[in-house]
């Protein structure tokens, strides 16, 4: 096992027990909250940062039509929910994001995933590497749910009731 997701998941671990209280459960927060992207700037961002918040993990690209159509969405989302950390994971290139985020603006964070948010989504449940993809976690960092293809306003409000 690589020493730097060893620790990653280790913090991730370490910050999910800290977040404990009445009622929650000891169980550990899911291994994504191990890994860590590169933000615009090439930064790498550690996905445990946000473990404690209920988080809202969109996969998308700048090609994916239904991906471009769905991002008002978050942006409102993202605005209206500020106890909600939104992620969006790009399976694309840093310089297709840029060009893109010239015609649509988003206050969402963004992190680059490249080619490894493929083998990625598919491990979260993504079988057949569909874009775009969305995971729910709770605020212990377990996935409480997903959705599969473009988001639609209602369901996504109902689905994220259950983790706010």
């Amino acid at each position: 096992m690589d020493r730097r997701y060893f620790l990653r998941t280790a913090a991730a671990l370490g910050l999910a027990a800290g977040t404990r209280g009445a009622g929650a459960s000891i169980l550990p927060a899911d291994p994504v909250f191990g890994r860590s992207f590169a933000d615009l700037q090439g930064h790498d961002q550690a996905l445990s940062a946000y473990v404690g918040r209920p988080v809202l993990m969109n996969f998308w690209a700048s090609w994916c039509a239904p991906c471009v159509r769905e991002m008002p969405l978050l942006e409102t989302l993202h605005q209206s929910h500020p106890d909600l950390a939104i992620l969006g994971l790009a399976i694309d290139t840093r310089a297709n994001v840029e060009r893109f985020l010239q015609k649509v603006q988003v206050s969402y964070t963004l992190l680059l995933t490249g080619t490894q948010g493929i083998p990625l989504m598919r491990e979260l449940g993504n079988k057949g590497g569909g874009l775009p993809f969305t995971l729910l976690f709770n605020r212990q960092g377990r996935v409480a749910d997903s959705v599969m293809g473009e988001l639609k306003p209602d369901d996504i409000q109902a689905r994220l009731a259950k983790i706010l």
